[in-house]
């Protein structure tokens, strides 16, 4: 399986950066674009990296914010996966700033070959999109910085994830973590059978060194997972205790793993 990060919040040594995250996923043959960021950037990015993605047949979004899909306008004519709830109008508490996809259902329907599923659905042999998380544990997702255009608390239940099966186990890609990791490790290992956890990458939504951040890194370690990429929306006290219980490396725009 190979990564590479097309946009993420921190810059690489030749490439800019935006609020916002895009990767490509190659797997078992199969090239997933999990997120498009909030402009093109992702595809000036790809161009430097000397990546096409006229081939990629298949746009996975991990739930409905602005830096996470508003670069589909500048794509057209493939699959596009994503929650029924991507859609919905939502704004910040704070300044009520409109924080929601700027292209409708309907004309992102009338661009890609729209998918809209709340259950699990395979993408390719190995890649699943998970769906609606469960909210099970009780440290994550209890309050949220968001309101729906009624002033309603929006938990971002729309938020998701992709899980690749590996031969060491489990590898899962969030774009926010709204849901909580640890929600949606125990739900990737639930949807495939797979016990064993090998990696998680993506925002994490840890905003804080506190009980969240804490019993995440405890989860992680309890099941002994090896490769841990905590990026775009975790900030840096998170970070900060993610380096001293993991020693991470810190996701840049242009990396290329592979796993």
């Amino acid at each position: 399986m190979t990564v590479s990060i097309l946009t993420d919040n921190k810059p690489g040594s030749y490439l800019r950066a935006e609020h916002g995250l895009s990767y490509l996923v190659e797997h078992n043959g199969t090239s997933v674009l999990f997120d498009t960021g909030q402009s093109d950037l992702f595809l000036q990015n790809a161009s430097k990296m000397g990546i096409s993605l006229d081939g990629v047949g298949t746009i996975v979004l991990s739930h409905g914010h602005f830096d996470h899909g508003d670069g589909l306008k500048h794509l057209s004519g493939k699959m596009l996966i994503c929650h029924p709830d991507s859609f919905v109008k939502r704004y910040r508490k704070t300044d009520k700033s409109y924080i929601g996809l700027e292209m409708t259902k309907q004309e992102l329907a009338r661009r890609f070959d729209l998918v809209e599923t709340s259950v699990p659905y395979k993408v390719s042999e190995g890649i699943i999109f998970l769906g609606e998380i469960p909210r099970v544990t009780d440290f994550e997702s209890q309050t949220t910085p968001f309101i729906f255009s009624n002033g309603e608390p929006d938990f971002v239940m729309d938020d998701s994830a992709i899980a690749l099966v590996l031969p060491d186990g489990l590898f899962v890609i969030t774009g926010c973590g709204h849901s909580g990791v640890v929600n949606t490790l125990m739900y990737a290992q639930k949807v495939t059978g797979v016990d064993t956890i090998c990696g998680v990458m993506g925002g994490f939504h840890l905003k804080k060194n506190d009980r969240q951040t804490q019993e995440t890194i405890a989860f992680l370690k309890s099941r002994n997972v090896k490769h841990i990429y905590p990026s775009h929306c975790t900030e840096l006290p998170a970070l900060s205790a993610f380096h001293s219980a993991f020693n991470i490396k810190q996701l840049k725009t242009g990396d290329v793993l592979n796993f």
